[in-house]
């Protein structure tokens, strides 16, 4: 995940504002440079953004309109929110640049796997079983999404934002700050962040990119990041193991299996953490070989992390996608 390194400076009021949301923790870094902007005020108003996002696109709210949609077995068009609308889109859009890669409707592969929210599992499943949920699992075979409205295709169809509903998260609350007049700022949801504007000492914000191993928070690069959106994925933390294998809990879609490439952590950097929410999952999904193919035919900027496996030392070896060395720069 993300470190944010924000420096400050004397003589201006830095807001400072955290906060839980999503099932993690959220903050805030904002220069007031006017000094006018009260902190109680700007945390309730943030807050109060948050809440929407979750009434809308939590799964762990049985009341939320994605939940509710989930529940629902008919195959009829439902005409949704703004918002939602909005991430179901974008992630239609990952979803095909990605090759399929990028997919909020695998839930019951997840939990065939043991990385949902039932039972852990430390045996892989048959290839019997991977097939029977493919059938029917995947954004292109169970779900339709056209203008305002979203269809199931299956009845059983289920979508999950986890992937993807962070980075929305931190944009509104980015705009929720603007609506304040505060022009520099950071923040972070989860791992996901935003930032605008200069930090208080007048440069880019300093952002750390977590070394990709379990139970260490070393930092492996520092990146600078103004106006962009930024997330991290990475597959070091959730996994299982068998026989001397490896299973983490980044799964491809496209296989029902969880990936096997040496690519242990993706960053990227977009135009708001949304879209570098979902493209990060995608990355990762991808890894490094086909991943910066992509990442160059779409412009984007991706940082890959590879484990390097010829290395007697548990070293890693950093690969620039074009757009990212030129942000860098």
């Amino acid at each position: 995940m993300p470190i944010a390194l924000a420096a400050c400076k004397k003589g201006w009021s830095i807001l400072n504002i955290t906060g839980l949301t999503m099932g993690t923790n959220y903050s805030v870094a904002a220069v007031d440079h006017s000094k006018s902007v009260d902190q109680g005020e700007l945390k309730t108003a943030i807050e109060n953004s948050l809440q929407l996002v979750n009434a809308q696109m939590s799964n762990w709210d049985a009341n939320s309109e994605i939940s509710r949609f989930n529940a629902s077995a008919s195959t009829a068009p439902v005409a949704v929110s703004n918002e939602l609308a909005t991430v179901m889109q974008a992630a239609q859009d990952v979803h095909v640049a990605s090759e399929g890669r990028f997919d909020v409707a695998i839930g019951d592969l997840i939990d065939l796997w043991g990385f949902g929210s039932g039972a852990t599992r430390t045996a892989t499943p048959s290839d019997a079983e991977i097939a029977a949920v493919l059938e029917n699992t995947g954004h292109s075979k169970s779900l339709r999404v056209a203008g305002g409205t979203l269809q199931k295709l299956q009845p059983e169809a289920e979508i999950y934002l986890s992937a993807i509903g962070k980075g929305f998260g931190v944009d509104q609350v980015a705009r929720t700050i603007e609506s304040f007049g505060i022009k520099d700022y950071m923040i972070e949801i989860g791992g996901d962040l935003y930032t605008a504007g200069l930090n208080p000492e007048g440069m880019p914000w300093q952002i750390g990119i977590e070394t990709p191993v379990a139970y260490d928070r070393g930092v492996q690069q520092v990146v600078s990041v103004s106006n962009l959106g930024m997330a991290t994925s990475g597959d070091y933390r959730n996994y299982f193991e068998q026989d001397g294998v490896r299973y983490s809990h980044i799964l491809d879609g496209t296989t029902g299996r969880p990936v096997t490439h040496k690519t242990a952590s993706v960053t990227v950097l977009t135009e708001n953490a949304m879209l570098a929410d979902a493209w990060a999952t995608a990355m990762l999904v991808l890894g490094t070989e086909r991943g910066l193919q992509i990442a160059d035919e779409q412009d984007l900027a991706v940082l890959f992390i590879d484990r390097d496996v010829d290395s007697a030392q548990n070293g890693f070896i950093s690969t620039a996608s074009k757009r990212f060395a030129q942000l860098q720069a």
